[in-house]
């Protein structure tokens, strides 16, 4: 009986030891794939903010002119008789552009000249007879109030002389109103009217623009206005020349342009000041009344990037999780200034050299230690790009 209990005793003894060993071994499995997956799930990508040189560009739907663009309207009224020029050529200063039925005008003329060679020989006549009662009068042979009646008689006559001189004038001038020319180099636009229309005073015949440079206007905020004005200052010797036009189909105008005027105040009802910008139209591409989009750069020496993907909102609020020199993270809060491409230019709440998660965000809670693996902000899209494989 001792014997077989001892024999118990020993098996149940080893089956202890056994069991003690088995367990130990499947806990430390755990404790090891735990503590691994642990391990591969807080060993994250973090970059580190600098400072660096960075162009923003803004978009301004802007409205196209002609440096000059004129309505050519008739100024008489009569028959459309000849047009000079077709619609869209291009024109000389003093060019000749339309005729207008002028017959009228030229009978008006020739009876202006006629009655003007009458003023002028009443006047002679007037101031014979003049002389001659001043003759008489000096020798007392004629009362002087005769004198002073042939005196008025002379100075009404030459005031008729310059009536009709100014009827004259004025005959001429409607005469030159039938004949149409240019004011100066341009191109004209569409002729409303045909051969034989009855034109009436003020119908519009055409418009002549001049396209050599295109003025093109828009309207930028008050804070754009601000920032542009801060770069153009920190500038030294700047001719401007960053502003771009994005012409209708996407395109850009291959010239660049000069801002070369701002009104001097704001529009009270949109908050808004307006530019002008000039570009040069040598292959007349571009035409009045035509739209297009403003590109305007402003260069920023020292910006502050923070990417996009390594920020989170709460309540309104931007946040990052930033390392300290123990590798804990700390949520951070901060104001972005704008966007820019796939970062935020940052305005406060961080500074260069923070070190700034950039991945897996979503698995972070205050004070949690991660493994950091370094990155910097110029291999980001190719970090994403493997990621994505």
């Amino acid at each position: 009986m001792n014997k077989n209990s001892s024999i118990f005793n020993r098996i149940f003894s080893i089956l202890v030891v056994a069991f003690s060993f088995i367990t130990t071994i499947f806990l430390t499995g755990c404790e090891f794939n735990s503590a691994s997956k642990e391990s591969e799930e807080l060993k994250l990508p973090v970059v580190s903010l600098t400072t660096q040189p960075t162009q923003l560009h803004k978009y301004f739907v802007g409205d196209l002119n002609a440096c000059q663009n004129v309505e050519i309207r008739a100024r008489v009224e009569g028959y459309l008789e000849q047009i000079y020029v077709d619609e869209g050529k291009p024109v000389k200063k003093g060019q000749p552009l339309f005729r207008l039925s002028n017959k009228e005008f030229i009978a008006n003329l020739s009876e202006a000249k006629a009655n003007l060679r009458t003023a002028v020989a009443n006047a002679m006549s007037s101031k014979l007879e003049l002389d001659r009662i001043t003759k008489l009068a000096e020798k007392g042979v004629i009362s002087v109030t005769e004198k002073d009646v042939a005196e008025a008689n002379y100075q009404a006559i030459n005031a008729g002389i310059e009536r009709a001189q100014s009827l004259l004038n004025n005959a001429s001038t409607q005469l030159s109103y039938t004949y149409i020319k240019s004011p100066f180099d341009g191109v004209t636009d569409r002729n409303p009217f045909k051969v034989g229309s009855l034109i009436s005073e003020g119908s519009l015949l055409t418009s002549v623009s001049d396209i050599e440079y295109i003025h093109v206007y828009f309207n930028v905020s008050e804070r754009d206005y601000l920032e542009y004005m801060k770069n153009k200052q920190s500038e030294v010797n700047t001719q401007e020349k960053d502003v771009k036009l994005i012409l209708a189909d996407g395109s850009y105008y291959p010239f660049a342009g000069t801002i070369e005027k701002r009104d001097g105040t704001f529009d009270e009802n949109t908050g808004t000041i307006s530019f002008r910008a000039k570009f040069l139209n040598p292959n007349k591409t571009l035409k009045h009344g035509s739209t297009g989009t403003i590109e305007l750069t402003t260069h920023m020496n020292n910006a502050l990037l923070v990417p996009q993907k390594a920020t989170f909102e709460i309540q309104d609020k931007n946040y990052v999780y930033v390392l300290n020199i123990h590798n804990e993270v700390e949520m951070r809060s901060f104001i972005p200034q704008r966007r820019y491409s796939d970062y935020y230019i940052v305005s406060s709440g961080l500074k260069p050299g923070d070190r700034v998660v950039y991945e897996g965000i979503q698995k972070l809670k205050n004070g949690m230690k991660i493994i950091p693996r370094e990155i910097d902000l110029d291999s980001i899209s190719s970090f994403s790009a493997f990621n994505q494989r």
